[in-house]
């Protein structure tokens, strides 16, 4: 894996960062920055990042949806040790434009059933048709009605703007008011991804610490992207487990469970079309090389 131009911070080196770092931008969440939006390389728009009608309802009631506002702690408060420390590592990880880091980030910008099982393909050791596991893409969708509901809920409490808003650092993605707009407070991706990971682990325990690895690549990318401080995405692996906690207890989501289990042994059984090698070795480097 390429490494950044300027080698991120090491953790003697966090102080530092974290001293030199000025107070977070207060304005209207409504505020835009306008400078660089990154590389070329588009990611998907947001309108890929919408929840499908596939899946008309969750698997929980509102009632039965754990409330992550009041089980999440709430963000880092404005010039704490913890905030300068977020906004420490947003600017250090700037530095990822143009690598390969970078390039696995805006990979993951794309989230839903289908993107996150594209992203398991090295995992799984091939990639799967989803039109050949519909019990598995339902099971996958209606589950992320629930995470969606649940990480909602506490975005609203929290209402914490996003790292980018009020400076020109690049991200990832395209800048836009709907991107601005929205709350960054536990992260929904990183929240959909451990909650799809726990899945998959349950569904293949045998490679139950491969999926839950990818799982919290997807997350970091978030940080990676420059939408999310580290503690969103930290936040949202809480949130997540304590939903999935919930989910298995509940008759429908197990019986769906099983019937995913199903789908996966029929098409893992068969000959299927191998991932790409390249991208194997950039989840792998990027699996052991520290976020900072």
């Amino acid at each position: 894996m390429s490494r950044p131009t300027r080698a991120p911070v090491r953790r003697a080196a966090l102080l530092t960062l974290i001293l030199a770092t000025g107070p977070l931008h207060i304005g209207s969440v409504h505020a835009q920055s306008s400078g660089s939006s990154g590389p070329a390389i588009a990611a998907p728009s947001l309108e890929k990042d919408k929840l499908t009608a596939a899946a008309p309802e969750g698997y929980l009631s509102e009632e039965a949806t754990p409330n992550l506002a009041a089980i999440l702690p709430p963000p880092p408060a404005g010039h704490s040790a913890a905030e300068a420390a977020d906004r420490a590592i947003y600017n250090a990880t700037r530095a990822y434009q143009g690598t390969a880091r970078w390039a696995l980030a805006t990979n993951d910008v794309a989230d839903g059933g289908a993107a996150l099982l594209e992203d398991y393909a090295c995992v799984l050791g091939q990639r799967i048709d989803q039109t050949r596991v519909p019990d598995l893409m339902r099971l996958l969708d209606r589950a992320r009605i629930d995470v969606a509901r649940a990480t909602r809920v506490a975005k609203r409490r929290y209402r914490r703007l996003r790292p980018f808003v009020g400076n020109e650092a690049p991200i990832c993605v395209a800048r836009s008011p709907e991107l601005a707009d929205s709350f960054s407070y536990p992260s929904g991706h990183a929240g959909q991804g451990w909650a799809y990971g726990m899945i998959m682990a349950s569904l293949m325990p045998e490679k139950a610490t491969q999926f839950l690895v990818r799982s919290r690549l997807y997350g970091e990318s978030r940080v990676v992207c420059g939408v999310h401080w580290l503690s969103d995405v930290e936040a949202a692996r809480t949130g997540a487990s304590a939903l999935m906690s919930v989910l298995l207890a509940d008759a429908g989501f197990r019986a769906d469970l099983e019937r995913a289990r199903a789908d996966l042994k029929r098409v893992l059984g068969g000959e299927g079309t191998k991932p790409d090698p390249t991208i194997c070795a950039r989840e792998d480097a990027a699996a052991r090389q520290p976020l900072l």
